[in-house]
């Protein structure tokens, strides 16, 4: 992990958060790579998932929802994390994962007495200090409060600690102003907001983080098959973004540890750098939330089905998608150390095409001589692919490892052959062979290798 965010900080893709006032806890900023890749995730997912899928729709609903929304979710009374203070150091810790450190397996499930009393008996200290010395174990919601300009019971308002909500909010208004037809899907991609007690592991568990999200609403008696597909769905998409199957392992989350709102959940979890984490989960919601809604709102959520006349409210399957565990899983993924014959060490990111935040690089061999006036006319050529880059500043051996550490997939350069047979020479990240090509048919031979 510390050359990963090494790596990161010094060639632009994360950034520690306000740094010049001393940094700010568990937040980040995407420098100009790292915003590039994002986007480039986010779009692949939004197409794979909502663009080419006929029974997909999507939307974009806000951060601030009306307060009732999350009593009627049961958020307001469920949506807490068992929190442990040291009265030595005044640290804030979970403690079921203080718990975890002594026992095989989670702590899921162990009410807050018996979590007190394990760390009691088995000693466990505090992480930052290294006194025994806790307080009781009680409850701590994770929705962060914010306060509208208003008098009133309303007057308090949450950041949304998921984007689900917004959807089931406005079902009635998609079914009514679309020709959807259960069994049918509404995705979101948007910002979400937790109070984590212990957030950690750079960008894998913070504060303020980003959420690609479906809702798709069943008939109850398919829930169990469309559950399957989605799953089935997850794994495609893994493959997409080129994360290793072998890294990921399925849990079915079972008992105390299931959300409030699930009946079934399925996650699935990856190899990280810093262990076997969350990565992404399918949960069976059942219609919990379309029956509070309805209930706590007075307005009707229901489906009529053309075909039987059936009315009835929908259930849900949703598969949820991290924006920033992603991006961490694909960088710990695609990084490597590679040692070169002589010695030398080659830092590459292996990112797919489609991910990397820089498609092709454009290098003249020199500043001179007509060769960066030939190149700019290459870089117009492949512009076309998403975003590119003009590089002329160093050696050429130096340009090559700058490119390989940010994952371009492929460099182009112009040399003063190219003045003179109207060919460039193509260098593939990965096996950093070089192949020489037209001019004229290097639009198409890219399209074909890398782009199709």
């Amino acid at each position: 992990m510390e050359q990963i965010t090494a790596l990161c900080k010094r060639k632009g893709f994360i950034y520690p958060g306000s740094e010049i006032y001393g940094g700010f806890a568990n937040s980040y900023t995407y420098g100009p790579y790292g915003v590039q890749m994002k986007n480039n995730l986010k779009q692949l997912w939004w197409k794979m998932f909502v663009e080419d899928r006929s029974d997909m729709v999507g939307i974009d609903g806000t951060i601030l929802l009306h307060p009732q929304t999350w009593k009627a979710s049961g958020h307001v009374d469920t949506f807490n994390d068992p929190m442990v203070d040291c009265k030595n150091c005044q640290a804030r810790h979970r403690a079921d994962h203080l718990a975890e450190t002594k026992m095989e397996g989670n702590a899921d499930g162990m009410s807050l007495e018996a979590l007190g009393a394990f760390i009691a008996e088995q000693g466990i200290k505090c992480p930052k200090c290294g006194k025994q010395d806790f307080t009781d174990v009680r409850q701590f919601n994770l929705m962060f409060e914010t306060q509208m300009a208003k008098t009133g019971e309303d007057s308090t308002a949450y950041l949304r600690p998921e984007t689900a909500q917004a959807i089931f909010l406005e079902f009635k208004n998609v079914i009514d102003t679309t020709r959807v037809k259960v069994p049918f899907g509404i995705g979101q991609i948007g910002k979400a907001f937790r109070n984590e007690i212990t957030p950690g592991n750079f960008i894998f568990r913070v504060l303020e983080f980003e959420q690609m999200e479906i809702e798709y609403f069943v008939h109850e008696s398919e829930w169990e098959m469309h559950f399957k597909n989605w799953v089935k769905a997850m794994y495609q998409w893994c493959e997409v973004i080129g994360l290793e199957k072998d890294k990921i392992h399925e849990l079915d989350v079972e008992g105390d540890a299931l959300a409030h709102y699930s009946k079934k959940t399925i996650d699935l979890e990856y190899e990280f750098p810093f262990g076997v984490k969350e990565l992404y989960g399918c949960a069976y919601r059942t219609n919990f939330d379309l029956t509070n809604h309805e209930n706590a709102s007075g307005k009707k959520l229901r489906w009529r089905d053309p075909q039987t006349n059936e009315e009835y409210i929908p259930h849900v399957i949703e598969p949820t998608f991290g924006v920033d565990r992603s991006v961490l899983a694909i960088i710990s993924t695609a990084y490597e150390e590679e040692t070169l014959e002589g010695g030398e060490v080659r830092t590459v990111l292996h990112l797919k095409p489609v991910i990397a935040p820089v498609k092709v690089a454009v290098l003249p061999l020199t500043k001179k001589d007509g060769l960066p006036e030939k190149a700019e006319r290459v870089l117009k050529l492949v512009q076309s692919f998403g975003n590119c880059e003009y590089d002329e500043g160093g050696n050429i051996g130096k340009r090559y490892r700058r490119q390989d550490e940010i994952g371009t997939p492929v460099c182009v350069t112009i040399d003063y052959d190219s003045l003179e047979d109207e060919s460039v020479t193509v260098r593939d990240r990965d096996s950093m062979a070089q192949e020489r090509v037209t001019i004229a048919d290097l639009k198409t031979y890219l399209a074909d290798k890398y782009f199709a």
